[in-house]
């Protein structure tokens, strides 16, 4: 798959990024995982984004990284597209998105850099030193450290053909509109903010329509039925669901830093995935959430 072909795929659907399987020792348990990945293959994602945010790209060893895009890579071939998380210090970010590419990814979404603070002109450097090392396409995420202007973006396409997608994790609506209407159609838009949903319907006005959805993960028709009243202005629906389930779950979600991760693993468990327990710095929810979280997911129904 081009480049231009894996644009012509995000610019339009629900994405999602799937858990990272766990066991009881906290090691990667590919078995679970490529389960996990079989059974929300046929709900209609798009495009799954393997080792990401939700996946907690941030915990992986290098050896469990190449295990998990593997395991994906290897069992959603002919289903559905998988992308993979890729991220840290440029020359790190680099070997990882080599190896997502040789173990037959379709593309990397480029995840900050951490820590340090950069300038435009650094972030311009570590964007493009990534994409020039792999020839597949890069979405990269705007959030955290990593936070491109429009001119900034405006340099990068000129640059790097295989930039393909940006995906916003800030919420800054001044940012978005002035890179919309600066670039246009040069990028693959995606919204990225915790909880997309919430804000599916204002960036949609914006020009991005496509959004990542973590309670894919354990509420699949949910998602998909959101994502579809969204693309069709069936304000009841989403209106319903808003009230219903999302922002009661942002009520259980804000409770502790790190949840958005937590909340969506303890999910995955009282639907009868499990992926196990998310890893440090990271902690499980109470027992107390969960039951909240229970009582949210029973009153949606069977999936």
């Amino acid at each position: 798959m081009n480049p231009q072909e894996l644009k012509q795929i995000l610019s339009s659907g629900l994405l999602s990024f799937p858990l990272t399987d766990f066991d009881d020792q906290g090691n990667f348990n590919a078995l679970t995982y490529a389960e996990r990945l079989e059974w929300l293959a046929p709900y209609g994602a798009s495009a799954l984004f393997a080792a990401g945010g939700t996946g907690e790209f941030f915990s992986l060893t290098p050896t469990e990284y190449s295990d998990v895009i593997r395991t994906a890579v290897d069992t959603c071939r002919g289903k559905v597209p998988i992308l993979a998380g890729a991220g840290g210090p440029t020359r790190t970010a680099i070997a990882l998105a080599q190896e997502a590419e040789r173990l037959g990814a379709h593309g990397i979404l480029l995840l900050p850099h951490y820590l340090t603070e950069a300038s435009q002109d650094g972030l311009i450097a570590h964007v493009e030193a990534v994409c020039a090392s792999v020839k597949f396409g890069v979405v990269v995420y705007n959030r955290g450290q990593c936070r491109l202007t429009a001119d900034s973006l405006e340099k990068l396409a000129a640059r790097c053909p295989n930039l393909i997608g940006f995906k916003d994790g800030i919420g800054d609506i001044e940012l978005m509109v002035q890179i919309w209407r600066r670039m246009g159609d040069r990028f693959s838009y995606l919204g990225g903010l915790p909880t997309a949903e919430v804000y599916a319907a204002a960036y949609k006005a914006l020009g991005t329509p496509v959004y990542s959805s973590a309670v894919f993960n354990f509420m699949p028709k949910m998602a998909m039925d959101f994502y579809h009243a969204i693309a069709a202005d069936d304000h009841a629906t989403t209106n319903r669901l808003l009230d219903q389930f999302f922002l009661p779950y942002l009520e259980i979600r804000n409770r502790k830093a790190g949840y958005a991760v937590s909340i969506v693993k303890a999910g995955a468990r009282l639907v009868g995935h499990s992926a196990g327990p998310v890893r440090a710095p990271l902690t499980d929810m109470t027992a107390e959430e969960d039951a909240m979280l229970l009582k949210l997911i029973t009153a949606q129904g069977a999936q």
